[in-house]
């Protein structure tokens, strides 16, 4: 079907979208799925959900988060929903549409961050981590990488910090302020947007403090001899974290991994704890791991930095360790060992280091070369597409694309 050709009565599609980024990126997929002949609609579970939609095809819930299950499946069986989009599989509200979703044969299809970044979005059926369809079995992913070009890697969008915040702002605080509209509604967020707020405001306020310590801190690691090896912490509220990990929070993956190198490095090598560059500072995590870490005994070879240059300190590090986040991707884009303690897609033999964890701080090695190439290649061509969720560029490039793979172009 080309892009001037309307699908025939048969071809024609319902694209069903819930909770996306708070950006226009789904507003403008579905204005060019309405263009290439689809039929599109969106439920709104809150005010903000409703101002990031704008468009016509919205159907607004306000009912309770236990009828919510019947309701959409209903919407979706009255509609003929062919094809369900959405971002946070593990939403509760979103958990209960995908079940519904299988039961009634419809696609599922979520969006995320890009497994790739800076200026890439994840495009995948099914899921991410535990539920990502990508292959885990070498054999598989280098069979199914041949012949797919080398990621297109030089950066094309570029969104700025203000643009995130300003679409965070337009869709939060109207729920925060406009509750009523929709009485029944239960956040998914483990904080307040407020209390959020006021965490971002106060680490602001200690930006360049932080820069200096992190500074100092990667050159002395970088300029010393000792090994080190780096730890670069996820947000406490990512799913990623949440639902695809042995833990239920950040504060138990710290102990295990503390207590791992404590217990089992060589004396002579460090750990480097890189704060997430999102985190909005409501917890000390500097203060919890020099809590743990003197606890541990171990309080002299750990450091924590809030800021600071993951590319060159992983460029120096002995290897990566990571609950399972897309840091990893950074290490194996410089050959360096990776260990993960969560589901992710790249937990694959030959890909990340096969043993415990205890073993990872004695003997890393890395990658195997032509799996390594193979995984990037496979994961560019079918499970990313370029662009961003907040400036107009990266939006509107990534709209185009996932309209493109979802007409079946």
């Amino acid at each position: 079907m080309s892009a001037a050709t309307p699908p025939g009565r048969d071809d024609r599609r319902t694209f069903l979208f819930l909770q996306g980024p708070s950006s226009p990126l789904f507003a403008k997929c579905a204005a060019r799925l309405e263009q290439l002949g689809h039929r599109c609609l969106r439920i709104n579970l809150n005010i903000g959900d409703r101002l990031s939609w704008r468009r016509p095809g919205g159907t607004n819930y306000r009912g309770r988060p236990e009828d919510w299950p019947a309701f959409v499946s209903r919407f979706m069986q009255e509609n003929a929903v062919t094809h369900l989009l959405l971002l946070g599989e593990e939403r509760p509200y979103h958990k209960a549409a995908i079940r519904a979703a299988g039961a009634l044969s419809i696609d599922v299809h979520v969006i995320e961050m890009g497994y790739l970044r800076p200026d890439w979005v994840t495009f995948e059926r099914d899921g991410v981590s535990s539920n990502s369809r990508f292959p885990r079995v070498p054999e598989r992913i280098l069979s199914a990488a041949e012949g797919l070009p080398e990621p297109d890697w030089p950066q094309r969008y570029r969104q700025t910090f203000l643009a995130e915040a300003g679409y965070d702002l337009i869709y939060n605080l109207p729920n925060v302020f406009f509750w009523f509209l929709y009485p029944h509604y239960r956040r998914h967020a483990l904080f307040h947007p407020l209390a959020e707020y006021a965490g971002w405001c106060l680490r602001l306020l200690r930006t360049k403090r932080a820069k200096r310590h992190a500074e100092a801190v990667t050159e002395r690691l970088l300029g010393g001899k000792d090994a080190f090896f780096v730890y670069p912490l996820q947000l406490q509220t990512d799913y990623q974290l949440r639902a695809h990990s042995p833990f239920d929070d950040q504060q138990a993956a710290i102990s295990t991994i503390l207590s791992s190198f404590a217990a089992h490095a060589p004396p002579g090598h460090r750990l480097l704890v890189k704060v997430h560059p999102l985190d909005n500072g409501l917890i000390d995590w500097g203060g919890h791991i020099a809590t743990e870490a003197r606890r541990l005994g171990v309080d002299g070879r750990i450091d924590v930095i809030d800021g600071g240059n993951l590319d060159r300190l992983i460029e120096g590090a002995a290897g990566l360790v990571t609950v399972n986040s897309t840091a990893a991707l950074a290490a194996f884009r410089r050959h360096k060992p990776v260990k993960p303690l969560g589901s992710a897609i790249f937990d694959t033999p030959g890909l990340s280091y096969p043993g415990p964890l205890d073993a990872f701080w004695k003997d890393p090695f890395p990658a195997d070369r032509a799996l390594e190439d193979a995984f990037f290649r496979l994961l560019a061509s079918d499970y990313q597409v370029r662009g961003n969720f907040s400036s107009d560029a990266g939006t509107s490039a990534a709209a185009e694309a996932i309209a493109a793979r979802l007409a079946g172009r």
